[in-house]
């Protein structure tokens, strides 16, 4: 066992000082394995920081939501421009606009209390203010919410307390406010109890909120607000000491009444967002179904509002994603496999030139097993070199994507495990021909040769 050993320890230093011999013909043959390694770690790096993303952006949106949001004038001209040729129907679509109540907080009632399946509905009314506590001001959202909006969006204190039903209902002058905001307006103190000024409404802090993150350039897609920044009061207090879009007034009746089509429509809608959680993900394209056909009908036949479904949009994102990481990942392990070919060429090669070196080994009592080892672990030590510096390379072109494209990746000792491996698994699997080649030589033969 010992002499056997020893043999083997002898074939891979050989190995080894043939290597360092050729050390420039040695990088050659590695090259192909270092971009083949380093590309599928920057492959994989990409697809774990794309599902990471995907993973944090559906816990901004929450689980199983529906947004429903009001058209705006902009995409309704769009819409009819490029959807309805005849001038009849868009007067007809125009019409039925004028009926349209727009959204309210009747539909959001009605929504919960009908429809299976919903087990929360969070109506919203959104005002962009300026924020202001003693001589400090800022601009930010002055949002109108339910005790449902802070479960939906798993939304978690720092500080305070959220609303009591008391308050809710008593259209109470209280607030909770984003961790940025109070960063801004109270960087030295503690907000809670402090007066807070949004509009002409003063409002009580009675909680913080803590920091979230923020879904970046795809949060007006998914439609969502960054809290961080906002002031979220109960509802009835927006509605009643704000603003109530839905009570008629002179102005309301005198744009309503305008025909002037160079003149900017006023916002009918009561609410600017509801928000529908089901209790499950398999409903939530029926029930999305359901609610068009059911606004439909509340509105006049008018297509005034937008049905979103964040989580399916993100969903559909991954699989496109994961399709695209897989294209790229088999792209990679060519070149990997590119590699492997040059290595088993430039080993078929050495053999050819080391015939004589081979003949020597076999004339002093080396055994085929020994010249197909000292081959085998040459193969194997430059390609697992080769792995080494590619996955060094691929953490480093993995590092530099996110610096200069934005793109989140991430490299996981899953991906340098698996890469490691395949690096010395192809060292054996196309180092075994030469070596094979090298020991089936005739040591006569092969002392003879010049």
């Amino acid at each position: 066992m010992k002499i056997e050993l020893e043999r083997y320890q002898l074939s891979v230093h050989i190995a080894l000082r043939a290597v360092f011999d050729n050390k420039f013909r040695s990088m050659l043959t590695a090259l192909g394995i270092i971009f083949g390694v380093a590309a599928v770690i920057a492959m994989l790096a990409i697809g774990t920081g794309a599902k990471k993303e995907i993973l944090d952006q559906m816990k901004l949106v929450g689980v199983n939501n529906i947004v429903i949001t009001p058209k705006n004038s902009e995409d309704q001209n769009n819409e009819q421009t490029s959807s309805t040729d005849d001038e009849s129907a868009a007067e007809e679509e125009k019409s039925k606009e004028k009926l349209s109540r727009g959204l309210s907080l009747d539909e959001a009632y009605s929504i919960k209390n009908v429809i299976p399946g919903v087990v929360r509905v969070s109506p919203e009314v959104i005002n962009q203010v300026q924020i202001i506590y003693n001589d400090k001001g800022v601009k930010g959202t002055f949002t109108g919410i339910t005790a449902d909006f802070f479960e939906i969006y798993n939304l978690e204190l720092e500080n305070g307390d959220f609303f009591n039903p008391y308050q809710y209902e008593q259209a109470k002058q209280v607030c909770v406010i984003g961790h940025n905001l109070k960063n801004r307006l109270f960087p030295t103190e503690d907000a809670i109890g402090k007066q807070v000024k949004c509009g002409d409404v003063w409002l009580n802090v009675i909680g913080v909120l803590k920091s979230r993150a923020s879904a970046g350039e795809k949060q007006s897609n998914l439609k969502l607000a960054d809290v961080n920044m906002n002031v979220y009061a109960p509802l009835q207090t927006v509605l009643l000491r704000y603003n109530d879009r839905s009570i008629v007034t002179k102005k309301s009746l005198k744009d309503r009444g305008d025909d002037d089509e160079n003149k900017q429509p006023s916002n009918r809608n009561q609410l600017d967002k509801i928000v529908v959680q089901v209790d499950e993900t398999s409903k939530l394209t029926s029930t999305a179904e359901v609610l068009n056909k059911m606004l439909l009908r509340r509105h006049a036949g008018a297509s005034d509002f937008v049905i979103t479904v964040p989580e399916l949009l993100l969903k559909q994102e991954q699989k496109t994603r994961s399709i695209f990481n897989l294209v790229l990942g088999a792209i990679a392990s060519i070149s990997l496999i590119v590699g492997g070919i040059g290595i088993m060429n430039i080993m078929l090669a050495s053999v050819m030139e080391r015939i004589r070196e081979i003949g020597v080994r076999r004339a002093i009592g080396a055994t085929q097993k020994d010249v197909v080892f000292q081959f085998l672990s040459e193969a194997t030590i430059i390609s697992v070199a080769g792995g080494i510096i590619g996955i060094i390379l691929g953490v480093v072109i993995a590092q530099l994507i996110t610096q200069f494209t934005e793109i989140p990746t991430i490299v996981s000792g899953f991906s340098i495990l698996i890469s490691f491996g395949v690096s010395a698994g192809i060292g054996v699997i196309f180092g075994y021909m030469p070596a094979k080649k090298a020991a089936m030589q005739d040591p006569v033969t092969s002392l003879r040769h010049e």
